[in-house]
């Protein structure tokens, strides 16, 4: 029989890749937490209208999972969240207290062509900041993303959160010569610069008739980088960064502009500082949103970021933590058959002491099944033999510093606590004996 493969663009999460998954989330929720966001989340399926009215083009048309349900409705695997966001903030605008601070971590789809970096299905942190219209507001954002980056390790050295303002940018349109219905071209076209060589970015702007000209003075502006300083949101943006304490991660990009149609002011993005990673994370304000999806307006502003991109730059920056699959503190081994039972009885009464223990399943040598607890990265085991059983006594044995002792079995608990709690030395790795 042919070996079934999974479906294109997803991936298996094996325990230690879930260990990995868990690590991201328990990061992303105490930065959240540390500023005030409130954990949430919405359904994995939406009515496609709800894309189809700010998400942009490409992505509802190229990028988004679609399918008709039974009564012909069409339907999208979310490929964001910002838009259940708006529609959940719409359905209870009048009595959601403001301001509001939301977070969560979930799955998302999006039909794109996998390469590294980038996959159909993929697991995405959404943080979000709405009822507050104001350059402090997109920069507590910006803070909260520069406190992820310090939590795992990465610091202003390797990652860079890139900023501009659309608003900004219209104006730098404006001043060029560019005519309103010319608008999200030549976004599309500035959020493409750096993704292209100079003669693909000239070419593509050639099919979107942008005149030599206007295509000049454009590069011109993509070159400035002072620009900023006749933006009064960004002198705010970046004195509020500053006093958050998180300047040193910041830098004014006109080149960043975000592919997403509903973004109103201030956007950024962060990339490592070698280049290799354009957009570990991004987001922006976004103030007409929540009426588009039929609400009343409530400004916002929120990033996003996925768990692929990250974890390569965690790997790249050597990062990464290297993490325990096995969450169980001791191996309660199966010393024989006649002993069974009592094994069987001391995993619960550690269980219900509040330890993490597992026990080993079959009577085989003693080594093997402390070889496997070794493995896994157990640190304790406790042994009950019947040596042990007359005497009312346990073994605890620390694979860690490979050293053991007998303790009486009321006092076990504690000696196992105490045990854990101390600093112990990596012994040599050898075959447990």
């Amino acid at each position: 029989m042919t070996e079934i493969q999974p479906v294109k663009g997803t991936r298996d999460f094996y325990p230690e890749d879930m260990t990995f998954r868990r690590w991201l989330y328990e990061r992303m929720r105490e930065v959240s937490e540390a500023f005030g966001y409130q954990e949430y989340d919405g359904p994995f399926l939406e009515r496609l209208e709800l894309y189809a009215a700010k998400s942009g083009e490409e992505l509802v048309k190229e990028q988004s999972f679609v399918f008709p349900d039974r009564s012909g409705e069409m339907i999208a695997l979310r490929p964001e969240l910002t838009p259940s966001l708006a529609r959940m903030i719409a359905a209870r605008s009048k009595s959601l207290l403001r301001p509001i601070r939301w977070w969560s971590f979930g799955p998302f789809w999006r039909y794109e062509r996998p390469q590294r970096g980038r996959t159909r299905e993929f697991f995405q942190w959404n943080i979000d900041l709405l009822g507050v219209d104001s350059p402090q507001a997109d920069a507590e954002l910006a803070a909260v993303a520069a406190a992820f980056f310090k939590a795992v390790g990465l610091g202003p050295e390797s990652i860079r959160i890139l900023v501009n303002n659309r608003r900004l940018a219209d104006l730098q349109l404006k001043e060029i010569g560019f005519q309103p219905e010319q608008r999200e071209s030549v976004f599309r076209l500035i959020d493409r610069r750096e993704k292209m060589t100079d003669q693909a970015w000239q070419e593509y702007a050639a099919e979107l008739g942008v005149a030599d000209s206007h295509l000049d003075a454009l590069q011109r502006a993509l070159e400035d980088r002072t620009a900023w300083e006749k933006s009064p949101e960004l002198q705010s943006f970046f004195e509020t960064a500053d006093a958050l304490g998180v300047s040193e991660y910041l830098a004014y990009e006109p080149t960043v502009i975000r592919g997403l149609d509903y973004y109103t002011g201030t956007v950024f993005e962060a990339r490592d500082a070698a280049g290799e990673f354009r957009a570990i994370l991004g987001g922006g304000r976004y103030d007409n949103l929540v009426a588009d999806v039929g609400g009343d307006p409530v400004p916002g502003v929120g990033f996003a970021m996925g768990d692929v991109v990250i974890g390569l730059v965690l790997q790249k920056y050597g990062s990464r933590p290297n993490l325990r699959s096995n969450p169980a503190q001791v191996l309660v081994p199966t010393f024989d058959e006649d002993t069974l039972p009592q094994a069987l009885k001391l995993a619960g009464d550690l269980r219900r002491a509040g330890l993490r223990v597992e026990w080993y399943p079959l009577p085989v040598r003693l080594s093997k099944q402390l070889k496997y607890a070794d493995r896994q990265g157990i640190p304790l085991a406790v042994i009950l033999g019947p040596d042990e059983l007359e005497q009312d006594l346990v073994t605890l044995k620390d694979l860690r510093s490979r050293s053991q002792r007998t303790v009486p079995r009321a006092a076990l608990v504690e000696s196992i606590r105490s045990t854990l709690a101390a600093e112990v030395p990596s012994a040599p790795l050898s075959d447990p004996e």
